[in-house]
């Protein structure tokens, strides 16, 4: 068994992946800014620590999932942050989604102190994180990856080493693109049938072993026409992703058009306060041009 591992970040998606590196037989360090949020995982064994600088003063591999490049910062740099009490050589792996050019500040910044640092976000959603399944896009150092590729393998079902640091961040964009323009496409397929006086469902069973199927339409579908918007991936979170992208393509001098129209259409869901719902309920910009609801037809 490996030494202590630290774990930064207890959210729907790092509470289980916590749990998953636990049931790999890996003892963790963990801390969680609601410490409540930590109490199953410390029932189980593992060892709370009041700061980011109690994870680094005994772990020499931390992982950290937090939201977004200004609280990745305040976790490495903050008062009571992972670099008051890194230990010489150990790995930071972040595996926040943030913007790929604030990873590349903080591997430098990380390097200074002695330390490596590697960019590693991932997809898959909650239920991804839950099952061990999720999909981890690195970026960083040859020899860091072969150092913690085993403990990535015991929270995903695949992890690349896509190149340098920035790489992870920059394919977890190319990533939400995708994404994000899948999931508009669902919401707009659906609300046109629904408008049309076709059941929905029929239409999903019709076309689901063709050329449109995709694992988007399958994991959205039982949420849409169910009228489910607890969330497994929330629109605050996605449109804090979809900002990465409209800012990393503008450094790059990219265009993204379809990523732009997905902005607007979640912002104009987020305003009407439905941040919190599952990113499926962009469906709701479709029904309510329309003037109509994606549901199952009794």
């Amino acid at each position: 068994m490996a030494g202590k591992i630290g774990f930064i970040g207890l959210g729907i998606m790092g509470k289980p992946m916590a749990k998953n590196l636990m049931k790999h037989g890996h003892e963790l360090c963990v801390y969680n800014r609601t410490q409540a949020k930590a109490k199953e995982l410390v029932e189980e064994g593992a060892v709370l620590c009041e700061t980011p600088a109690q994870v680094a003063a005994r772990c020499d591999i931390i992982f950290l999932i937090v939201s977004d490049a200004p609280d990745v910062k305040a976790v490495l740099e903050g008062e009571n942050g992972i670099l008051n009490a890194l230990r010489p050589g150990a790995v930071v792996v972040d595996m926040s989604s943030i913007n790929p050019n604030a990873s590349r500040e903080f591997y430098q910044t990380v390097k200074a102190h002695g330390g490596s640092y590697m960019d590693a976000p991932v997809s898959g959603g909650e239920q991804g994180a839950i099952d061990g399944k999720l999909t981890i896009m690195v970026g960083g150092d040859d020899a860091d990856f072969d150092r913690v590729k085993d403990l990535l393998l015991c929270m995903g079902r695949v992890a690349v080493h896509v190149g340098g640091i920035g790489s992870g961040n920059v394919t977890k964009c190319a990533n939400q693109i995708i994404t994000a323009s899948n999931l508009a496409a669902v919401g707009e397929a659906l609300t046109f049938a629904a408008k049309a006086g076709v059941d929905p469902r029929k239409v999903y069973d019709a076309i689901k072993g063709g050329m449109a199927q995709s694992a988007m339409f399958d994991s959205k579908f039982e949420k849409i026409i169910g009228r489910d918007f607890k969330p497994g991936f929330k629109l605050d979170l996605n449109i804090k992703d979809l900002k990465n992208v409209l800012s990393a393509a503008q450094a790059f001098g990219t265009p993204v058009t379809l990523t732009t129209d997905c902005y607007e259409m979640m912002m104009m869901l987020i305003q009407q306060g439905l941040g919190q719902d599952d990113n499926c309920s962009i469906v709701k910009y479709y029904e309510q041009c329309a003037g109509t609801e994606v549901k199952e037809v009794q």
